[in-house]
């Protein structure tokens, strides 16, 4: 796969022109990944939200660029900061939101929380606690449309710690061996946690650690939705023609810290200004304006829609009840009369 820089030339001879559909899909998702996740920070300092809290605010172009690349029928898995991804995807943000109350209308019926999102019917496969533990499962879930004989892929999503696990090394090796058609992305923001890539890895050009397994790679500006999208599609071409995995590094940046009880001090406040000045939402915007593709009033129009959206998802988050008491053992194995459950 060609490096970044050759990739921008390259496209710089190809007009970035899109449907009006597309590019409102990516303004309009977005702004409800955006206000979905500051409410979201907002009820958790309420304390109506508990436990581990990974908001996405920043990085939402990894997950609407990827949408607009790939196809019905793909699989998407991530890691733990997961709320955006089915809301790309087109769950219904009061069900996300109910998740995260813990409430039994949530898409987890209230069992998952903010780190175990699930919606099958989006082909969305979570939503994964565990450091890594997503990877194989996104290689086994290529593997199944393989088998299958389809031509559907699986997208699989995980942060820049994770590299450092085995799993990753393992399973980028047996992908590449039996060509499935997975596109693994590491969403790069810089922090593995609160510790930055500089500090804990050799490698800093992290998509260069699938030379060893002679695996395509490219890095791509993530806070570009555009960027995202030529380089999914591009990566996804590959895998539906049989041509096995790619590695993409998504470089990007979240605004917030690791999770709700994260300061951040470990960056400085003009590292994060320089990014905000690369804010995705706002490169869109400017986009959509500058080629006169829809004008400020029809923007005000989505703005007024996602805010209601995301009221509506409080709202119905607050009014639903929590799992009963019986439900604790519901749903943990399909055979309801698996005989090794005591009663």
């Amino acid at each position: 796969m060609a490096s970044v820089k050759e990739k921008k030339q390259s496209r710089s001879k190809v007009k970035d022109d899109f449907s009006k559909e597309t590019y409102m899909y990516w303004y309009e998702n977005m702004l409800l990944m955006r206000k979905f996740e500051e409410m979201a920070g907002r009820l958790y300092g309420q304390q109506k939200i508990r436990g581990f809290c990974h908001l996405y605010i920043g990085q939402e172009a990894c997950v609407a660029g990827a949408v607009t690349a790939l196809k019905e029928g793909d699989k998407y898995i991530t890691a733990y900061r997961d709320h955006a991804h089915p809301l790309a995807l087109g769950t219904d943000p009061k069900k996300i939101m109910a998740e995260l109350f813990g409430k039994v209308t949530g898409v987890s019926k209230g069992k998952g929380g903010s780190m175990h999102m699930f919606d099958v019917e989006r082909h969305f496969y979570g939503g994964h606690g565990i450091v890594g533990g997503q990877i194989p499962l996104g290689a086994g879930l290529g593997y199944a449309e393989q088998y299958k004989g389809t031509d559907n892929l699986c997208i699989c999503y995980m942060g820049d710690g994770a590299v450092r696990q085995g799993a990753f090394h393992e399973t980028l090796n047996m992908a590449m061996h039996m060509k499935i058609p997975v596109i693994f992305v590491i969403e790069n923001n810089g922090y593995a946690m609160g510790t930055a890539v500089q500090r804990i890895s050799n490698v800093h050009e992290l998509h260069t650690l699938a030379e060893g397994y002679d695996m395509p790679s490219a890095a791509v500006d993530a806070m570009s939705v555009i960027e995202v999208h030529h380089a999914v599609a591009e990566a996804a071409e590959r895998a539906r023609k049989g041509e096995g995995p790619t590695l993409l590094e998504f470089r990007t940046y979240r605004y917030k810290g690791h999770s709700m009880s994260d300061p951040a001090k470990y960056r400085t406040k003009e590292e994060l200004e320089a990014y905000r000045m690369r804010d995705p939402i706002e490169q869109i915007k400017k986009i959509i304006l500058d080629k006169k593709v829809a004008t400020e009033e029809e923007l005000s129009v989505i703005q007024k829609k996602v805010k209601e959206q995301v009221d509506e998802s409080v709202k119905f988050a607050e009014d639903s009840p929590y799992p009963a008491p019986e439900d604790a053992l519901k749903d943990v194995y399909v055979q309801e009369d698996y005989p090794f459950i005591l009663e």
